[in-house]
């Protein structure tokens, strides 16, 4: 049975039972409910505060392993870009120069990055944009330099070509060598007994010493002349013909392609020659130029003065 509460009436003057009316039963019940709600939420908002959700912890143990994991990304990114700056450096600075060629400018090593910054403007995270910007930056700079490598190595062996076509070497070996003439330009014939050039050097060797190719190339002719005798001329392109003259006996061919350091023929004295030698020409785009000044690059200074020595001993020519 419900118990009834009661209340003293003073106009009265005696206590009478409260009647409670629907409208304050009513509001009353409301304030309950409104004051328990608030009470529950704050409850559930201080639980989840001070004990989360296992999915929420497990994905903050992730969120904070993945940032890790670009920290270390972002510093290996940061190492490659130095390394790929170093090889750029050295690819202008010392690459080019050596090669003759002009070092790329910043715009050149730059090409294209903007379009690819824009595709990076519909990455919404920052730390993944900045990420994926520098990887496409290094990316686009990683491309240009090896178009520049491949331009390097494709002149390297263009210059390779050159360097073994230039003449560079002794046609006749030291230890054959006995007297150099030196006399290069105007000289009187020993057998013509006239005044008349003299567009080479003569190498005094005994007769079948080795004759060597100076430099790679395709020989032009290999045949006997009157005044040359047995002879070979080598044409090595890019500009350079070297000729070889009164052998005794030549051992190659016109339309062959021989080396540097590739035996020829052999030492003689045939067409206008007073006695065993070399007659050795060099021409550059058809000009006679003194083949002297291209002994050095296959001599060290002791070697290139010893000929020099050599040749000052000889004052006439023997052709």
């Amino acid at each position: 049975m419900a118990k009834i509460r009661y209340t003293y009436n003073p106009e009265t003057c005696k206590y009478e039972p409260v009647i409670i009316s629907p409208r304050v039963a009513g509001k009353r019940i409301l304030n309950f409910l409104g004051v328990s709600l608030l009470l529950g939420l704050a409850g559930t908002l201080y639980f989840n505060y001070r004990y989360p959700l296992i999915d929420e912890t497990l994905q903050a143990e992730r969120n904070l392993t993945l940032k890790t994991q670009w920290r270390v990304l972002h510093k290996q990114l940061q190492k490659t870009s130095y390394q790929l700056s170093a090889l750029e450096h050295n690819d202008d600075q010392n690459y080019r120069v050596i090669l003759d060629l002009e070092p790329l400018d910043q715009s050149q090593r730059e090409a294209g990055v903007g379009g690819r910054e824009k595709e990076s403007e519909s990455i919404s995270y920052p730390l993944i944009r900045t990420a994926y910007e520098q990887a496409e930056k290094i990316k686009n700079r990683l491309d240009i330099e090896s178009q520049s490598l491949k331009q390097l190595m494709d002149e390297l062996s263009k210059k390779e070509r050159m360097w073994a076509s230039r003449p560079a070497i002794q046609p006749v070996s030291n230890r054959d060598l006995k007297h150099l003439h030196t006399i290069f330009g105007l000289r009187m014939h020993p057998l013509l007994g006239y005044v008349r050039p003299h567009n080479g050097l003569d190498f005094t060797a005994p007769e079948g010493a080795p004759i060597y190719a100076t430099g790679d190339g395709t020989v032009g002719i290999a045949q006997y002349s009157q005044s040359m005798g047995n002879m070979v001329f080598i044409n090595h392109g890019y500009g350079f013909q070297t000729r070889y003259g009164h052998m005794t006996k030549f051992i190659v061919y016109a339309g062959e392609k021989v080396k540097r350091g590739q035996v020829i023929g052999y030492v003689g004295d045939t067409g206008l020659s007073v006695a065993a030698h070399l007659h050795y020409e060099i021409l550059y785009n058809g000009v006679y130029v003194n083949p002297i000044n291209f002994f050095q690059r296959d001599l060290n200074n002791k070697e290139y003065e010893k000929l020099i020595e050599i040749g000052s001993q000889a004052v006439t020519s023997l052709d």
